[in-house]
């Protein structure tokens, strides 16, 4: 079977906390690990850098704030973040970003909030973790003045449009998507386009707990997506590229790898 890293597990969420072991266990079973357990504040980012050190090659861990938090971002952050960041386990700088949709903090707090997170990654030489929602615009014109100071960096959870998608690969992103692509209504769109995302840019995800894949069958009895299902996002997304399953799954692989240079770990 082959081998999966799921690059976006919210595994401190209050719907997953109470059973990591077992969800760890799961996912190994199911051929997905490690797990990349996402920093979105400054305290979650601690807690995780600390939980990666109890499953030692299972689990590694992202340090950032995420553009809801962006408010909470004060003149102490960028120094508890690189601190965080030290932590051999942290293999990225995020979840950052921008998202326009809900604008739980101030636009120009999730803007100074990101661009502060971006210089960090430059000046610590590690791959950024982004979030991007109906804010494509001001994400991209941030993110290129960083790009080429960072050594890699990927958009997950990607729904945006095709010309959305094209600027992103113009600029060397990984692309991470999740089961959205297996929703019928809303990620109708993105099932049409991951077809052009090349072979050395794509990651999957799950983002748990969010976005269980609606075309699972039997349906799971809880509505809490879990790592363990990453095989068959892969092999939806490896159905609508024409792929062999096989073949993407090796892809997706190689590139989280390399992106979160977890060889050299």
């Amino acid at each position: 079977m082959p081998q999966h890293i799921d690059i976006a597990v919210n595994l401190l969420s209050s719907r997953l906390a109470a059973d990591i072991d077992n969800i760890i266990h799961k996912a190994v079973e199911h051929h997905v690990s490690p797990l990349i357990v996402i920093g979105s504040d400054i305290a979650e980012s601690d807690e995780s850098a600390k939980l990666c050190q109890q499953y030692p090659l299972k689990l590694y861990s992202t340090a950032g704030v995420h553009p809801h938090q962006a408010r909470s971002w004060d003149e102490n952050s960028l120094d508890k973040l690189t601190q965080i960041a030290n932590s051999k386990h942290v293999v990225a700088i995020g979840e950052c970003g921008l998202d326009y949709n809900r604008d739980f903090s101030p636009r120009k707090d999730q803007r100074q909030a990101f661009e502060a997170q971006l210089a960090l990654a430059a000046t610590l030489n590690m791959p950024v973790l982004m979030h991007c929602r109906d804010a494509h615009d001001d994400f991209i014109a941030i993110l290129k003045r960083y790009r080429h100071k960072l050594p890699s960096a990927v958009l997950h959870c990607f729904t945006g449009t095709e010309t959305e998608l094209k600027e992103c690969i113009a600029l060397d992103l990984y692309i991470g998507i999740t089961g959205w692509v297996c929703d019928e209504r809303r990620g109708a769109e993105l099932a049409s386009i991951v077809h052009l995302i090349p072979n050395n840019r794509f990651v999957v995800e799950t983002d748990s707990p969010y976005l269980l894949p609606r075309s699972m069958r039997p349906k799971p009895k809880s509505s809490k997506n879990l790592p363990q299902y990453l095989p068959y996002i892969v092999e939806s997304i490896a159905t609508l590229r024409n792929q062999p399953y096989e073949e993407f799954a090796a892809h997706c692989y190689a590139n989280s790898i390399r992106l979160f240079n977890l060889g050299e770990r």
